[in-house]
């Protein structure tokens, strides 16, 4: 029986995103928490292994401890165990630390499969995934839009691209990123919502995972965000009487200035 890890993550609701501007983190406190969509394509479509070739479905988180909750919503779904990895060591965390810390853990435990969605809404980088597979040393396809077999020592896959897409064949172990349009995710089951409640959830503290303190968190985060700012909106408008020709010389001025300033 194959089994399979998918990667998920609890985001903040993009619409409500604040951020610290003396550390240039998200403020995470009173912001509704939901589960990152694409993530939850690449649920959906373990499940649908699940079912197709009778895998097992292992759920991996790395996040504060309230994101259990969003793990008894999987459960619901009908994911089979669920793993927390939590630590104030953690927070404020970069893709380099997140990777080091998600690929110290996958290290200590048993897959054929990795499935991640290709990024997060909070973040748009899409380098969690590709970076956990490399600390793994194991094959990677992103941009998945179909996964069209699962066979005893590969996994066939259809690869999006913007203008044209790929079959590839990729030996297991292996990771996958998803896309959040390659399948409808299912509703959560009755039954399995209050079975939910009773489930394990595994934990996982910094200290088990015999990694050093400076490869995760802040202090293994190269990236640092120096500035942020909010920007202004103002409804007031500036009205110009022209003539045709001085009106298409002024906007071929503006567009001019502005094509400078984007590069």
């Amino acid at each position: 029986m194959k089994k399979i890890i998918v990667l998920v993550k609890q985001v903040p609701d993009s619409t409500e995103i604040r951020v610290d501007k003396q550390t240039g983190t998200l403020i995470r406190a009173g912001v509704p928490a939901i589960i990152n969509p694409d993530d939850l394509a690449a649920v959906e479509a373990a499940l649908q292994l699940k079912e197709k070739y009778g895998a097992t479905v292992h759920v991996v988180t790395m996040g504060p401890p309230q994101a259990t909750g969003m793990q008894r919503e999987l459960y619901a779904r009908g994911v089979d165990s669920c793993t927390l990895i939590t630590d104030r060591k953690f927070a404020g965390a970069d893709t380099v630390a997140t990777s080091n810390t998600l690929a110290a853990a996958l290290e200590k435990m048993e897959f054929d499969l990795i499935i991640g969605g290709r990024q997060a809404i909070d973040g748009d980088t899409a380098q969690v995934g590709p970076q956990t597979a490399e600390r793994l040393n194991i094959p990677q396809v992103t941009y998945v839009n179909e996964i069209m077999e699962l066979g005893n020592d590969t996994v066939t896959v259809k690869k999006s691209l913007e203008e044209t897409e790929e079959i590839i064949e990729a030996k297991l172990p292996c990771l996958l990123t998803t896309l959040s349009g390659m399948n409808q995710p299912r509703y959560m089951n009755c039954n399995n919502i209050i079975d939910s409640f009773e489930k394990e959830i595994q934990i996982i503290p910094f200290q088990e995972l015999g990694i050093d303190e400076t490869k995760v968190g802040l202090k293994g985060s190269p990236t640092k965000v120096y500035k942020t700012y909010a920007k202004e909106v103002s409804g007031e408008t500036e009205v110009f009487n022209l003539s045709a020709q001085e009106t298409a010389d002024m906007i071929a001025k503006t567009l001019k200035v502005k094509q400078l300033i984007t590069k």
